[in-house]
């Protein structure tokens, strides 16, 4: 038997509730929310004529491979092999029921033509492209309305080869908003797993109105100067699960959100249900992200057993006036963080707008967070949280946190406004606004 399909077999596949956690050799984790599937009908990208050689475009291959699969309707669904090579393609969308398996050694790489790059409609939740009105570029590797699909093999590599669109960007030559390297819109039953990612043209891995999503096993690359790269951006969607990974990447190494202004309030689709756990790496930007586009509200966040280095904010909670929605019973613990400029930032005064049609009445609601056993050295500073006149952010509470500077001189202090919260056993000492565990009980139950 060859050795990706001994593997296969030996995938783990029970499933258990969102709301459980599982431990697997006294390894916590919620990735049996979604069954890893073993496929008995398997095909390979070289019986489409597939050729690995990094010059042949295999756009026509990938397309007729998946056409196959979602129209023969294999009972347990098809893997598609991808044996070492370089697979050069243009977009392409995946279907139900599918893995996609990529060999040590396969690289599907995208092709560099960005003329004949399908554009699609904008997410209604954003109104138009994030970057330029109008329509937005596909994704690279497209699912739409899906179910019980699989991305993963033996760390293979998706390369979005990325340079050619973060030039227009730099050159302001982008005529719509650049593609994803992996987006899931409307789609249920999704793992990615045990694949490298590198040079997305703009986010990489975005699940959007999507639910029961497993990230695990992966890395993520770009440069450091790389423009929105960010790594794993979870948008509107539940139950998600993102676990035991890498990302090194030019953004945000997952930023939680769920729409922008106006747009995302009307189309009032949440995140919550999200564990986000065991995740290295380093980013000019933040670490771990909430925001700043949370319109639709978020919620039912855990983040947890991060290492982060040479990063630019730590933890990221971020939203703007006319953002409105809520972010609430957020938990961070657990972090270890060296050289960063920010360990700790919240703010209300963070991100732009898709149009002058915001409401600048629309304030989004911040309560409920908690952060504890948080560790830093070389943190410039230590946090600010700063909310919003007349939207304060409430029931803000930090405990075990030791934010360490450079030897030498004291260390820039904590800044706040417009919040309220407790803390205990926080170094260097926070705000006066954030009183003591004996002077309110917002906080007494996460001490």
């Amino acid at each position: 038997m060859p050795p990706f399909l001994l593997s296969l077999l030996l995938l783990f596949t029970i499933s258990v509730p969102f709301s459980s956690c599982i431990a697997v050799g006294e390894v916590i984790t919620c990735s049996g929310i979604v069954p890893m599937k073993y496929r008995n009908d398997k095909i390979s990208i070289a019986d489409f004529g597939g050729v690995g050689d990094g010059k042949t475009l295999n756009t026509k291959a990938f397309r007729e491979a998946i056409y196959r699969i979602q129209h023969l309707r294999r009972r347990g669904g098809s893997l598609l092999y991808i044996p070492p090579g370089v697979y050069l393609t243009e977009s392409f969308n995946l279907t139900s029921h599918m893995t996609l398996y990529l060999a040590r050694g396969a690289v599907i790489k995208a092709t560099q033509d960005t003329w004949n790059w399908p554009l699609i409609a904008p997410l209604p939740s954003y109104g138009r492209g994030r970057e330029r009105a109008g329509g937005r570029y596909m994704s690279f590797i497209h699912g739409d309305g899906l179910r019980d699909v699989i991305i993963t093999g033996e760390n293979g590599t998706i390369d979005g080869q990325g340079d050619v669109w973060w030039d227009m960007w730099r050159q302001r030559t982008l005529l719509f908003t650049r593609p994803n390297l992996v987006e899931f819109v409307n789609s249920s039953g999704i793992i990615i797993s045990n694949v490298i990612f590198r040079n997305s043209p703009f986010w990489n891995i975005h699940p959007v109105y999507s639910s029961n999503v497993v990230i695990r096993y992966v890395t993520i690359l770009a440069p450091l100067d790389s423009p929105n790269t960010d790594g794993i951006d979870p948008d509107s969607s539940s139950n998600v699960c993102i676990e035991d990974s890498y990302i090194s990447t030019g953004d945000d190494l997952v930023a939680v959100k769920s729409g922008w202004d106006e747009y995302g309030i009307a189309y009032g689709r949440p995140s919550s249900g999200i564990t986000i756990r065991r995740i290295t790496g380093s980013s000019p930007f933040a670490g771990i992200a909430i925001g700043s586009e949370t319109s639709g509200g978020v919620k039912n966040v855990l983040v947890e057993n991060i290492n982060l280095y040479n990063t630019g904010v730590g933890i990221h909670i971020k939203t703007n006036i006319g953002r409105g929605g809520f972010i609430t019973n957020i938990t961070v613990t657990d972090v270890h963080m060296e050289n960063v400029r920010k360990g700790i930032r919240i703010a209300g005064d963070v991100g732009d707008h898709p149009d002058e049609s915001f409401n600048p009445n629309a304030l989004p609601v911040v309560n409920g967070i908690t952060f504890k056993s948080i560790w830093g050295e070389k943190v410039q500073q230590p946090g600010s949280i700063q909310g919003l006149k007349n939207s304060p952010f409430t029931g803000i509470c930090l405990s075990n946190i030791n934010l360490h500077g450079e030897p030498g001189p004291r260390s820039s202090p904590w800044k706040c406004s417009d919040v309220s919260g407790s803390s205990l056993q926080v170094s260097p000492w926070p705000c006066s606004e954030l009183t003591s565990p004996y002077q309110t009980g917002s906080c007494s139950g996460n001490f």
